[in-house]
């Protein structure tokens, strides 16, 4: 895995830039609409927002799997270490350390535990040895992995899928993982569990991930960075410690209002705050 990163370089080095993107499914629904948003190496940035936001459809505009759904990036252009990705394939970019991890726990259900993992090391070049090394390695972060490694994937529990999608990713030796609604469906102490994995991960192995995620009070108690979606626009961002204080997250997305959820728009004073939602 990768070595771990200090916060100076993790502040210091952007590793992907998303610079204002529109995004539109069959030639005619705009979903993304000027989307911008930076994930510095070694960080936890969350993407935010509830369903419908947009969250999923920009993760996989970075990943490139938007085709197989008659999406495409119609505007703006998506960068990696500098580099544009438009023209590189999910594969390409796989080999370049960006994987996504996909909403919704997909597992080959017909092949074991450690079946599912060891599809996730396919690309590698680096010998058996290597591979196996990190198999355990996987298995150490996630120990029930490895009591169920002989299991059909299909016949395991969300959670123990969940970890088998992650588990899967990081066969592959990532730099990033793009990680979407890893907490979906699952039970809060397991929602917990994932949730830390992908710190000690963040912290002890150099992984940059950015999540996207409807649970805005558990994500901002893990990221370093947060990014707030409604309708296909970023409505807010700034520092995950701050976001969990802002008195409109608290009231919109924290569930700390009498009058339950409501939209930015809603809010005037926000308007003015924010011009470009006028």
């Amino acid at each position: 895995m990768l070595d771990q990163v200090s916060e100076t370089e993790a502040v210091a080095e952007t590793l992907l830039e998303v610079n204002n993107i529109e995004v539109i499914y069959n030639h005619v629904i705009l979903v993304l609409k000027g989307v911008s948003l930076t994930v510095p190496k070694g960080g936890i940035t969350a993407l935010l927002g509830g369903n419908g936001a947009g969250k999923t459809t920009t993760l996989k505009a970075i990943s490139n799997l938007l085709h197989s759904e008659r999406g495409e990036v119609t505007k703006g252009s998506i960068l990696y270490r500098n580099e544009p990705v438009a023209d590189k394939s999910p594969s390409d970019l796989v080999d370049r350390g960006v994987i996504q991890v996909m909403e919704g726990r997909h597992c080959f259900e017909h092949l074991t535990v450690e079946e599912n993992l060891l599809t996730g090391s396919y690309t590698r070049k680096d010998g058996r040895a290597a591979i196996a090394a990190d198999l355990e390695l996987v298995y150490d972060y996630f120990p029930r992995l490895k009591e169920r490694r002989t299991s059909q994937a299909g016949y395991t529990s969300g959670g123990e899928q969940q970890m088998c999608a992650i588990g899967r990713a990081l066969m592959s030796r990532p730099e990033t993982i793009l990680l979407d609604e890893p907490s979906m469906g699952l039970a809060p102490q397991l929602v917990e569990q994932i949730f830390g994995i992908v710190k000690r991960l963040n912290e002890e192995q150099g992984v940059t991930f950015l999540l996207a995620e409807q649970n805005t009070n558990v994500a901002l108690r893990f990221a370093h960075y947060g990014y707030i979606l409604e309708s296909g626009r970023v409505v807010m961002d700034g520092p995950a410690a701050e976001l969990r204080e802002n008195p409109d997250v608290k009231e919109f997305y924290l569930g700390m209002s009498e009058d339950g959820r409501k939209s930015f728009r809603d809010v005037r004073s926000y308007r003015r705050r924010k011009r470009w939602l006028s």
